[in-house]
């Protein structure tokens, strides 16, 4: 019910619209049972040149160094851990959003054969690069 001051519905609807914004949040980063533990997975983009097929996973603060990445089956598999700084263990949390402990994320890439594969990091974002294996007539 609205009343006649706008401050009133319009500070309800702001309020609802923020606790949208962290649901959809929370969907991004969701858990997922794995067959030891709770695992969750990062978003990811999967694209494709003539050359090689990109994946950009989103990963902040993990370390780079830590993550393993396979293919299997026509799958990328990332995994890994993030964990917080050894300096912040005994920290008072007063907000925690970005998820902790065990990462996995299995992603279909388009079928071919794969002859070098490169890792980078940039701006808290895992970038592998599958390239292409050129075929010979």
């Amino acid at each position: 019910m609205k009343t006649s001051d706008p401050r009133s519905w319009m500070w309800s609807e702001a309020l609802e619209m923020l606790a949208q914004a962290e649901r959809i949040q929370r969907q991004l980063f969701h858990p997922h049972a794995g067959s030891d533990a709770q695992c969750w997975e990062p978003p990811a983009d999967v694209m494709e040149t003539a050359d090689e097929v990109i994946v950009i996973t989103a990963m902040p603060g993990v370390d780079p160094a830590s993550i393993t990445t396979a293919i299997d089956h026509g799958s990328l598999e990332i995994f890994g851990q993030r964990v917080l700084p050894h300096a912040l263990r005994t920290a008072i949390i007063h907000r925690l959003e970005l998820p902790q402990g065990c990462f996995k994320r299995r992603l279909r890439i388009p079928p071919g054969i794969y002859d070098k594969i490169s890792r980078t990091s940039s701006d808290g974002c895992l970038i592998v690069t599958l390239h292409k294996q050129k075929t010979i007539r």
